[in-house]
Formats: structure tokens, sequence, C-alpha cells
């Protein structure tokens, strides 16, 4: 499982013209899901994006989480972040799990953020959606499940 966390200003994600996420200061989540990814992956993932300190304490410093703050989650599904470019011009998304599974674990990625997080917003899973963020500083860190090192 592997997650592109941004944080931002403000966030929102559209299906044609409705808005189905939508937050204020926070992170935005790319997730994508790969084939041998199953829940503990997911909460690990989960842990590590909640708690993950790169928001400024009172000295500028990246010393804050997500829960420390009080922020917003919006979580997207992202099944190209798994496009493999080794070979030729197009990506290969053989990486990607097939739509159900990955479905399966992007909800469950979801309730187990909710338990934590009181602003959870998220995209529509296999839509076509348009992302709008203000990435706040830039602050872009890229995540991998256990499995994946």
């Amino acid at each position: 499982m592997r997650a592109i966390v941004q944080r931002v200003s403000r966030a929102k994600v559209t299906v044609g013209e409705t808005v189905t996420g939508q937050i204020p200061r926070g992170l935005v989540v790319l997730l994508g899901v790969t084939h041998n990814d199953g829940k503990s992956d997911a909460d690990y993932l989960v842990d590590k994006v909640v708690n993950l300190r790169v928001f400024d304490d009172s000295e500028g410093k990246m010393n804050l989480s997500l829960v420390d703050i009080g922020g917003g989650l919006l979580i997207v599904s992202q099944f190209t972040l798994y496009g493999d470019t080794r070979r030729g011009r197009r990506p290969s998304f053989i990486n990607a799990a097939p739509g159900a599974a990955s479905e399966a674990l992007y909800d469950y990625f979801v309730d187990k953020a909710r338990e934590t997080i009181n602003l959870v917003e998220t995209g529509q899973f296999g839509a076509m959606m348009d992302v709008e963020l203000v990435n706040d500083g830039p602050v872009t860190i890229m995540l991998d499940s256990e499995k994946s090192f």
C-alpha cells in the first residue's frame, strides 16, 4: 500500500459538478493498493498518516500531527501510484490491485481513519475526479506500508 501525503491549507474533490469531499487545513492522502496488501498494511499507514508530525508548532518546527491540530483528512483513491514506467512510455498498472480488492481496502482505510480523525472526507472510488488543493509549505511525503521495504 502506498500513500502520497500532502499538507494543505484547503482541498476538495469534485466528480462532475458535485463536491464529494472538502477539508480546511489538514492532509490529503492519495492512496494506492497493490496485490498483496491487507488490513495490516492499512492499519500501519493510517497510524503513520494521522500521527505524522508535519505541522508547525509555536516555534515553527514540524512537531505536530493531524491529531494534534484537529485538522481534516481528505482520502482519494489513486491506482496510478503503482504505475510502472520502466519500459516504454505508457505506464503499466499491472502492480495495482483489481478494483474490488482495492475498493474494500480503501474503504477499510477510510473507516480506520474515522476512528481517530473527526473530519475525514473522500473522493469517489473509481470515478474521474478533479482534486484541488493548496499544498502548504509545500510539504509532500511518500509512505509505503511495511511490506514495501
